[in-house]
């Protein structure tokens, strides 16, 4: 119901329909206008409306029954809805009604444009897919049902009950008119739709959770169902009955309705739905719809159904259904196969089906076809289908589930499939079709298993238990084959799986693919769990499956056991080197319970032909040790018997017939030797039988001949023994016939026959023996193929027949050469030559008697001579020739009894010699006029009356009567005839008729009688005088011959008559025999009845007074001619128009006067010039014109040219071009065009910038958006083509710019081109101004303003994060440092090699070089983080303790390096190894003397031990060195520590202690100075060395940069080359700005500002092509491509979507299923195993071999992979046709384009506009843009190299210095010095260790203590030498 308000807007307009029952009335709506929006004013005005009463009964219904209230009427009634007015609600409806609808489609429709599409993939037909959406709808619309859910699938292909047609109809809940109109709306889901009467949406309930997802909720979107029906047909018709309504909806949309609709402009999206009674038809009247009568019946008793009924069905689509009836319903039983017989699926070993609501599920198809029975299959039974070909295949399963995000679940199954001793169980799929089958295999051939799966994915996936075509899921991580497996790789090709899921993912709208399914389960957050008996088990499920898979293995393969390995070989009897090696070669194998050993007797199946033979050994492929079981395999066999075959075959294993007998075969091998050909059995058995040394005359039948070879036991045979074994043991007989000819034999015929199986060797009638000699006739037999005629060193048997061939009987005859010409009743003869069939002479017998017929001729000869040269004698002809050439005649020659009796010849018969003269006309008296003369028609007849010629036939008359008459004569000789006539009979005075005499007669022809006439002379009356008047106001004025007349220019001059007299002056009647003597000369063609009249033509006077016209009466006969003439002068017709001639130049230049003058003239309509004109003439002349300035304008009279003159033409300021001035005299006007050119250059404009006031974002370091042209203009904004105009750009000291040349000039356009700059700046606001002068005036020029953005893909920054409470503990390792780049925006820069990371530590000290610095490279970025962190693990801290600094860098390049902060550590001591002090101290001397002081060992040490002191009288050794030692305890500590070891000198007396205390201090002083030394000179001689090395490294890579740079033909001078390489630099980049300016091809389509490097562009952007041709091609081709933006990620391609509202296509590289991709570098598909299969044309390439990336090439492969595929370029269509044709024989064949513009789509089809490339203009701008020339590239290569040598030759330079400087400083006096003192240092050293008798010790530990502790007591005495002690404190 729609309702229309008024213009006020208040009230409503409904429809009502009056289907009262006891109502008569029309069928039509009434519109009723209800302006009280009330049920009281509604129903007044139904009242009024309808003319009813108010006391009369009724209710007013909706069109779904609902009557309307005053309760419900607010919500209920509304703007333009339909109502019933009936008598009851369950009244019947007497007619259908029609309701307005409208079916807007929703705006999802935009929003998700372009997920739908049907499309074919993997080769399948996407039509089953599109029935099947109509299918989806009726499962549910019956999943409500409590009964049986029938839906029923009919095809109508019979011409006899309309076009073709497709119907679903279904038993569901059907649809009310409301739901009706919503399923109209494109795009209306499920979730968003209406109900009957609701605004709001109605509130979708999620089915609840059932098994497999088995909850009929497939019909979702609101789009397939639509879009399915407009894919099969353009038609759709749905027809619905809701359960408890008693009317039927019907809804019809077509695109015919939708064509006529927009053709007149009508709202499309509205239309009607019917509403009438069930099975009411009578609306069909289109006889293309005859079908629907019958279904229409059907809704009869229906409680409720929905029909869609799809016509006008696609022709291709028909044909597909008719033709795969079989396939697409295996297809539809595959999608439902779960649906149709439960959660199990169809298990063929249970004894019966569980019960259940899927056992109800009824889908049935019909198919109609005209005179054939009706197809019908229900899906259900169906047992060949892929899913059930699975099921019952499989010999076990592996059930998971699992849980994704959200309430995601899947529900998956896996299933073995076996291998069975010689074949995999896995079914095979029609849509991946096996490559090789097994009773195809070759016998040479060899197969290697690869499994049964191949390369089919394992899993099928369902969506709420129905089948997603398009999407599988390859394999899992926990099921695919892992590096270490346990199982055999094949048993993973054996697995088949299927996963449900439930509605929480997403699926196309069209349901062939899912969106979002294998990326979810993929996710690392994805749980899986194995299901046992229906529960699930948490456990490692990859070892699960492992292990199911390893028991399946063992448990359900049948293999083979390979046993006894002979060795492993190379096998070269195979084609490929690949597979040659290598092979184990076994002697036996256990197959199926058997042992097959070598030598054992074998018989094959399933080979052509059967094989018997010995083994001979077993090949597996592999290298393999032992024994092993394995499937496949092959078998060597030796054919028996090997006395007749020699020969040995190599077949697979599997081949093997393992149910025959070794006694079977024995028995084959001596029977086969029992079998070998002895003789020839030969017989005619349809006669004609060869005898030897017979004679036969030529062409004899010989044969035919059936021929026997028979063995020894006289049997039939036609293979040799073991011809099975192969074609070439079949045995053939050979027949040849030899001609024994003078030059040797010839073999005429030789056949060969081969046994035919239910015929012997059988050879057809010879009957092309007909060569006059002697013949052999030979029967050999032979071996097929070879042709040998030995076999085993035995001939094999022969037959030979002698015979001689002679001449035949008569059979033909030819006509020799006949002497003509042949004339009338002349004798001549005819020659004939006979011969038999074969063409050799014979002779004629006596009883053929010849006989001649010729049609008009009468024939008779004389006689005949015989012989083999016969002639017929005397041949007389007489007939009527009718010519005096003669007549051509059909001679037939007949000799009776002769095969070929007849011969027809072509003869020519000429008259017969002169008889007799006819003379014409026939009468004896004939009358003449006097002065003509008289013609007679002379004729020579031969004896038979035809016309006759011979030489000198000459005819005379001669007259007699009067005087001085002529003779007349005429020649015959040529044609036989004349006219024969002469001068005119002219006698003088002559006044009344005259008789003369006419004797006609041949001199020389005296046989020939002559011819006498009577002549009657009478006067004549022919025209004498001819004379022109011309008829002025009725007087005729005479027109005297050679008279001018003036007459106005262009008009026509009449009413000219004429008048003609006889010699006698009368006036002669004009005749029509007369009107064709009389000619005028002014017209081609003349009206004769006017002339009849005396009425001459029309004269038209010529147009230019210039021109005069001279006309002619001319009237002439044969007897005379009579002539007159005048002349006709043109005058100035009156002024008609205005003509302008500009005398100079039409060019002005703006602002300017015209510097030549225009004239202009008064013409008439002729464009003569009007000469009477006055200077008053010059008031009315006007002058006119846009922007004309007429301030200097002046207008003159020129009398003598009778012109006017214009001078000083200006216009005002304008836009220059073609510019019109109209001149206007009286009412004439005329136009004149002038050049307007611009004016002088004033100012600058920028080209294609459209707003300077808006800053343009550029990033900093990148080019601008667009390049910079600059257009001179005057002061108009006129583009001014001023050249060599110099143009300067001015910039901030701030803003660097390249390239940097600032001074530029304009072209021939005035036009300069700066090209595309980088820009350099900080980031904000910055402008850029141009400058230019002309004429020493500065021009107006623009001011370019830039917002320079940070470069996201330039680090700046390096970002360091760590763990700064964590404790740098020595020795221990560092703690995890992150690294990430920072850009100059801030991000972090992704996608960075970790090479390029690294960190350096170093000691801080105070010089300012560093010394000892520590590098560690970076480690890999963890797994679990984002990309773009770098972390440094593993390494260790310094040992130590001391201040460090860290610091990070990044090697931008080469050159440049990146470093971060420097971090200062504090590394602190780590757990306690060993106890030291804080400073060492002095050796300490004492003594057991009385003073303390002589006894202190330590004085204070910090680990605090204060005022050890030894005890006094303390025993010692005198001169002895102790060892204190501190060994400290601590309980906390797990281990102990390395004890701190104190050396001192024992002295018993005080003297001697005091004086050694000394030397020990001065020793101790010594070894501190000298490790001073030491480490100085060391460190000086390491930093001498690491400089030396870096002097070389630097000078190979100087030497090896100069070599690179010698091959690209640099060469550098020995001296100043820092200089030249500085100018080499400027003048390569000059080049290369210079290639970079030149004109080429670009690309139009605007960049996108990146603004992240997760951004690299759009997809026009990322590649150049150079051939022009394809580039405009390719880009035409990837037209709706172009302007997408490619992303790294989902992430940013989402947040472009966002920032665009969905306005921009993106692609994100990480949502691309990249194994799909084709390989890059494949070859063409031309090309198989690396061999060209044939020649193509035209140059074939892969179009993505013609793009080049200039960055990102990795990921732009990715990108023109997915959407160019395997595209190919061709030179021309007719090559692109020869290319698909010959690729197609063997594989797929890609897209085509062809260098010409032409597209040959995948299947074939090409022509039409979409298959053209349109002109250039056409695409706007969206063509790949041509790379830099290759020079660019060139010179870019050398700047790098130029670069690298400067860096490098600086900092040789600079290692060079340091090099000498460190030589010096280790040379240098003060160095010297050091040495000096260093060497006397260690000498006094020495000497106060001898003096006290120390020598340097190691360290300190307990195992030495133990073994060197002494006892005090041991030795009272000290010895002289000395001794060491050790104490323990």
């Amino acid at each position: 119901m729609a309702v229309e308000r008024n213009d006020a807007g208040s009230g409503l307009t409904v429809f009502v329909y009056d289907r009262r029952q006891d109502v008569l009335s029309d069928d039509s709506e009434k519109v009723v206008h209800c302006h009280e929006e009330s049920y009281e004013g509604f129903r007044s005005a139904v009242y009024q409306a309808c003319g009813i009463s108010p006391e009369e009964t009724f209710v007013i219904t909706t069109t779904n029954r609902q009557q309307i209230t005053s309760e419900n009427f607010g919500g209920i009634v509304q703007d333009r809805m339909t109502f019933y007015l009936l008598q009851s609600i369950d009244q019947s409806l007497p007619s259908a009604t029609k309701e307005r609808i409208e079916f807007v489609p929703h705006y999802d429709t935009l929003v998700k444009s372009g997920m739908y599409e049907y499309y074919a993939s993997e080769g399948q037909n996407p039509l089953p897919f599109a029935l099947a959406e109509l299918i989806d709808n009726s499962l549910s619309a019956t999943s409500r049902n409590t009964g049986v859910r029938s839906i029923q699938l009919k095809l109508v292909f019979d011409d006899a009950q309309g076009k073709p047609a497709i119907a679903v109809v279904d038993n569901g809940r059907g649809m009310t008119s409301k739901q009706l109109n919503n399923w109209a709306v494109y795009r209306l889901s499920k979730f968003i739709r209406q109900g009957d009467f609701e605004s709001d949406h109605s509130g979708y309930i999620r089915p609840a959770a059932a098994p497999r997802s088995l909850n009929s909720d497939i019909s979702y979107f609101g789009v397939g169902g639509k879009q399915a029906a407009f894919f099969v047909g353009q038609s759709t018709r749905m027809i619905s009955k809701p359960a408890n309504a008693q009317d039927v909806h019907e809804l019809v949309l077509s695109k015919e309705d939708f064509e006529k609709k927009e053709k007149n402009k009508e709202a499309i999206y509205s239309g009607f739905i019917r509403n009438r009674k069930p099975s009411d038809s009578s609306h069909i009247v289109n006889d293309d719809e005859r079908f629907l009568h019958n279904l229409i019946m059907e809704e009869k008793n229906k409680e409720s159904f929905t029909a869609v009924v799809i016509t006008r069905v696609q022709p291709d689509h028909a044909q597909y259904l008719k033709n795969n009836f079989y396939l697409w319903t295996r297809q539809l039983a595959h999608i439902y196969h779960y649906y149709i017989h439960g959660p199990k699926g169809n298990e063929n070993n249970l004894p019966m089906k569980d019960s259940g609501v899927f056992n109800s599920i009824d889908i049935e198809i019909t198919m109609f076809e005209k005179g054939k029975i009706p197809k019908i299959v229900n899906l259900r039974e169906i047992k060949d289908d892929m899913q059930t070909l699975y099921i019952n295949t499989a010999a076990d399963n592996f059930e998971f589930k699992a849980h994704v995000e959200g309430e995601g679940v899947v529900e998956g199954i896996i299933r073995y499939h076996p291998f069975l001793y010689d074949k995999e169980s896995y079914p095979e799929d029609p849509c991946f079709p096996s490559k090789l089958k097994e009773d195809d295999d070759d016998d040479e051939c060899f197969l290697v298993e690869k499994g049964g799966r191949g390369k089919r994915p394992v899993f099928e996936c369902f969506w709420n238990g129905r089948l997603i075509p398009y999407s599988t899921v390859e394999t899992f991580e926990w099921c695919a084959v892992p590096k270490k497996r346990i199982v055999p790789v094949e048993c993973y090709n054996r697995i088949s799986g299927v996963l449900f899921t439930n509605d929480k993912f997403q699926v196309s709208t069209n349901k062939l693919t899912f969106m979002d399914l294998e990326l979810k389960l993929k996710d690392k957050h994805t749980l899986f769990t194995r299901v046992v008996n229906g529960q699930e088990q948490r456990m490692k499920i990859d070892r699960e499956f492992t292990l199911w898979l390893k028991d399946c293995h063992e448990k359900y393969d049948k293999q083979i056991k390979f046993t006894f390995l002979k060795g492993i070989i190379t096998r070269t009897d195979l084609p490929s080197k690949r597979m040659q090696s290598p092979w184990a070669a076994y002697s036996a194998i256990e197959w199926d319970g058997k042992t097959y050993e070598t030598g054992q007797l074998v018989k094959t199946i399933k080979t052509v032909p059967i094989f018997y033979g010995s083994i001979l050994q077993f090949f597996l492929y592999g290298d393999h040790d032992g024994d092993v079981y394995a499937t496949g395999g092959e078998v060597q066999i030796a054919l028996e018997p090997q006395a007749l075959y020699d020969e040995r075959k190599i077949i697979p294993i599997c081949k093997l017939d393992r149910s025959v007998s070794d006694k079977a075969v024995k028995k084959y091998v001596e029977e086969e030797m029992a079998r070998l050909p002895d003789k020839l059995s030969v017989t005619w058995p349809e006669g004609d039988e060869l005898l030897s040394n017979q004679t036969r005359h030529a062409g004899t039948t010989i044969g035919a001949l059936r021929i026997e070879i028979l063995n020894k036991k006289g049997e039939a045979m036609q293979k040799l023994p073991g011809a099975s074994h192969g074609g070439s043991k079949k045995l053939l007989v050979e027949l040849k016939v030899i001609l024994h000819a003078p030059d040797g034999d010839k073999e005429i015929i030789s056949h060969i026959s081969q046994h035919g199986g239910k015929w012997p060797y059988w050879f057809k009638k010879m009957e092309t023996i007909n060569k006059l000699g002697s013949y052999t006739l030979k029967l050999q037999v032979v071996l097929n193929e070879s042709n040998a005629d030995t076999y085993a060193g035995r001939p094999l048997p022969s037959t030979v027949f002698k015979f001689n061939i002679i001449a035949g009987k008569p059979h033909r005859f030819s006509i020799g050469l006949l002497d003509p010409p042949f004339r009338i009743g002349i004798p001549f003869s005819i020659p004939l030559n006979v011969q038999d069939e074969f063409g050799h002479d014979t002779d004629l017998r006596d009883d053929i008697i010849p006989q001649l017929e010729a049609s008009g001729l009468t024939l008779k000869y004389e006689e005949m001579d015989r012989g083999p040269n016969s002639v017929i004698k005397g041949v007389i002809a007489k007939g009527t020739v009718n010519s005096f050439q003669g007549k051509n005649f059909t001679l037939k020659v007949l000799l009776p009894g002769l095969k070929e009796d007849s011969h027809v010849l072509k003869i020519k018969l000429l008259p017969g010699l002169p008889c007799r003269l006819n003379v014409r006309p026939d009468s004896n008296i004939l009358k003449i006029e006097n002065g003509t003369s008289f013609p007679f028609q002379v004729e020579v007849l031969d004896e038979v009356g035809n016309i006759t010629a011979q030489p000198k036939l000459i005819v005379y008359c001669k007259f007699s009567g009067a005087p001085n008459l002529p003779t007349y004569s005429t020649d015959c000789s040529t044609a036989g005839w004349n006219i024969l006539t002469g001068p005119a009979l002219h006698v003088q005075n002559i006044k009344k008729d005259q008789t003369l005499k006419a004797k006609i007669e041949i001199p020389t022809c005296r046989n020939v009688p002559p011819v006498e006439k009577t002549i009657k002379l009478l006067p004549s009356n022919r025209v004498a005088r001819l004379q022109i008047f011309n008829v002025v106001e009725e007087q005729a004025i005479q027109i005297k011959h050679q008279d001018e007349i003036s007459w106005i220019a262009g008009d026509l001059m009449q009413n000219l008559i004429f008048q003609m007299y006889d010699e006698i002056e009368r006036e002669v009647i004009i005749t029509p025999a007369l009107t064709e003597k009389i000619q005028a000369n002014w017209t081609a063609e003349i009206n004769r009845e006017k002339l009849l009249k005396g009425l001459l033509p029309d004269v038209q006077v010529p147009t230019s007074v210039k021109d005069k016209r001279y006309c002619q009466v001319v009237f002439r006969d044969d007897r005379v001619s009579l002539e007159t003439a005048f002349t006709v002068r043109p005058l100035p017709d009156e002024p008609k128009h205005i003509k302008c001639k500009l005398n100079g130049s039409n060019i002005i230049q703006m602002g300017e006067k015209l510097q030549a003058e225009i004239e202009i003239m008064i013409i008439d309509q002729h464009g003569n010039q009007i000469q009477n004109l006055t200077s008053s003439s010059l008031n009315s002349l006007g002058i006119s014109g846009n922007d004309l300035d007429k301030t200097d304008l002046i207008t003159t009279w020129q009398a003598d040219s009778q012109t006017f003159c214009i001078k000083g033409i200006r216009f005002k300021p304008g836009h220059p071009g073609t510019k019109e001035l109209c001149f206007a005299w009286h009412e004439f006007s005329h136009f004149l065009r002038l050049n307007v050119i611009p004016g002088p250059p004033s100012k600058l404009i920028l080209m294609d910038w459209t707003n300077l006031e808006e800053s343009m974002l550029v990033i900093n370091g990148k080019e601008l958006p667009k390049s910079i042209t600059v257009q001179l203009c005057d002061q108009w904004d006129n583009p001014t083509p001023k050249p060599n105009v110099k143009i300067s750009l001015v910039k901030s000291s701030i803003i660097k710019v390249t390239p940097s040349n600032q001074l530029y000039k304009t072209d021939e356009n005035g036009r300069a081109h700066l090209g595309v700059l980088n820009i350099h700046a900080p980031r904000g606001e910055h402008t850029l101004q141009l400058k230019a002068t002309y004429n020493m005036t500065m021009l107006d020029c623009p001011v370019i303003k830039l917002n320079v953005l940070p470069d996201p893909s330039k680090p700046v920054h390096l970002n360091v994060k760590y763990d700064n409470k964590d404790a740098f503990v020595a020795g221990s390792s560092f703690p995890d440092f992150m690294i990430s780049v920072i850009s100059e925006d801030g991000n972090i820069i992704k996608n960075i090699n970790p090479g390029r990371i690294s960190m350096k530590i170093w000691e801080e000290d105070s010089s300012e070089t560093r010394s000892n610095v520590t590098t560690f490279g970076c480690t890999q970025a963890k797994e679990d983080k984002d990309d773009g962190f770098f972390y440094f693990r593993n390494q260790n801290v310094p040992e130590k303790v001391g201040s460090y600094s860290i610091q990070f860098a990044f090697a931008i390049d080469k050159v440049n390096i990146l470093s971060s902060e420097q971090i200062v550590v504090e590394v602190v001591p780590n757990e306690p190894v060993k106890l030291m002090p804080a400073s060492l101290p002095h050796t300490p001397a004492v003594s057991n003397a009385a003073s303390v002081g002589s006894r202190t060992l330590v004085k204070d040490l910090s680990f605090i031990i204060m005022a050890l002191v030894l005890a006094e009288n303390s025993p010692g050794r005198h001169s002895t060195k102790y060892i204190l030692v501190f060994e400290p305890i601590i309980p906390t500590l797990e281990r102990n520590l390395e004890p701190y070891c104190l050396p001192f000198m024992f002295y018993n007396d005080f003297k001697t202690q005091q004086q050694m205390a000394t030397l020990t201090k001065q020793r101790d002083n010594l070894v501190q100075s000298v490790s001073i030394y030491r480490s100085m000179l060391d460190t000086s001689n390491k930093l001498l060395s690491e400089i030396k090395c870096r002097v070389q490294e630097a000078k190979m890579k100087e030497a090896h940069l100069k070599a690179e740079l010698k091959k690209q033909q640099i060469d550098l001078p020995e001296t100043n080359v820092l200089q030249h390489v500085d100018s080499l630099l400027r003048q390569k980049k000059s080049e290369q700005e210079e290639i970079k300016r030149q004109p080429r091809r670009t690309c139009g389509i605007a960049h996108y500002n990146k603004g992240s490097q997760d951004v690299l562009g759009k997809i026009a952007h990322l590649a150049t092509i150079e051939e022009n041709e394809a580039a405009k091609v390719i880009s035409w081709h990837l037209a709706s491509d172009m302007d997408c933006v490619v992303t790294l990620t989902t992430t940013a391609a989402r947040r472009i979507f966002d920032e665009t509202q969905g306005r921009q296509q993106v692609l994100p590289l990480d949502s691309i299923y990249k194994k799909n991709l084709s390989n890059w570098n494949r070859p063409l598909p031309h090309f198989r195993n690396g061999r060209k299969c044939f020649d193509p044309l035209g140059n074939p390439v892969f179009a993505r071999h013609l793009l080049t990336f200039p960055e990102h090439q990795e990921n732009c492969q990715t990108v023109f992979g997915l959407i160019l595929g395997d595209t190919i370029i061709v030179d021309s269509l007719d090559a692109a046709n020869h290319y698909r044709k010959e690729v197609v024989k063997f594989a797929y064949c890609p897209t085509l384009l062809t260098r010409e513009g032409d597209r040959v789509r995948p299947n074939g089809k090409f022509g039409g506009l979409q298959n053209k490339v349109p002109p250039v203009d056409k695409l706007r701008g969206m063509v790949f843009a041509a790379p830099l020339p290759q020079q660019y590239n060139v010179l870019s290569t050398q700047i790098e190299l130029l670069h690298q040598y400067h860096a490098t030759v600086v900092r040789l330079n600079k290692v060079n210095a340091e090099h000498e400087e460190q030589e010096q400083s280790l040379n240098s006096p003060d160095m010297q010095k050091k040495k000096e003192e260093l060497a006397e240092q260690e000498k006094d050293l020495k000497s106060i260790e001898e003096k006290i008798g120390m020598t340097p010790t190691g360290r300190c530990s307990k195992s030495s203590l133990r073994s060197k502790a002494l006892d005090v007591n041991d030795s009272p005495s000290p010895p002289k030498r000395m001794r060491r002690e050790i104490f323990k404190s």
